[in-house]
């Protein structure tokens, strides 16, 4: 456990911290909530800086990072989708129609569950895999689109505080939809496209199985 990996779990405390912060109706607490996934995204980016500048990448670093990723958007995907379906003060999403899409879901955590399965089986066979490039840039765009998001619910919270209805208020409005539905469809071809470059760079540890069996 040294350093880099400590932040990781820090990061993972983090992020289940975000939860209840985003189930209150408040403008101070969810922008308590979007403070902290700042200092969790900013972590991750920290950590790894820290592990390849100091020469202190591990093993158990390579696995904690991806799972703390994953803890991370699933504390904010899975609760925007239940705040956008009525479950919680959150009132209707403003895009797509006033929710977050299940097929979004799907295919954001349809990826990750794959991705935590097949390195689970090729650490079986003795290969580790650590997050590449490609899943980087995902995380990334994930992240920016995450960030908006709860933006948006403690504007909403602030609208509802202070009576919000106005020209600037709906222009703003106009101008994160636009924003924050661009960065969320990169970050979806992003997904699918880092799982094709996974299976392909490490398409050895099924071809070798094969021949094993």
């Amino acid at each position: 456990m040294n350093l880099p990996n400590i932040i990781t779990v820090g990061r993972i405390v983090l992020s289940v911290l975000i939860i209840p912060l985003l189930f209150a109706d408040s403008f101070g607490i969810r922008i308590l909530a979007f403070a902290v996934f700042l200092v969790a995204a900013i972590s991750d980016l920290w950590d790894g800086h820290l592990a390849r500048s100091r020469n202190l990448i591990t093993d158990l670093g390579k696995l904690l990072d991806p799972v703390a990723d994953k803890i991370l958007l699933a504390a904010t995907f899975i609760s925007f989708y239940l705040l956008s379906h009525g479950v919680g003060p959150g009132g209707p999403f403003p895009w797509f129609g006033g929710v977050f899409p299940l097929w979004i879901v799907l295919i954001v955590f349809g990826r990750e569950l794959f991705i935590t399965l097949f390195r689970g089986y090729a650490v079986h066979r003795g290969v580790v895999i650590a997050a590449g490039p490609a899943g980087k840039y995902k995380t990334v765009f994930q992240n920016i689109f995450i960030g908006a998001a709860i933006f948006w619910y403690a504007l909403q919270s602030a609208a509802t505080e202070n009576d919000w209805n106005g020209a600037l208020w709906r222009t703003w409005l106009a101008i994160h939809t636009a924003i924050t539905i661009v960065v969320l469809s990169v970050a979806v071809v992003l997904t699918v496209y880092s799982l094709l470059v996974y299976l392909w760079g490490y398409r050895s540890v099924v071809t070798e199985s094969g021949r094993a069996v």
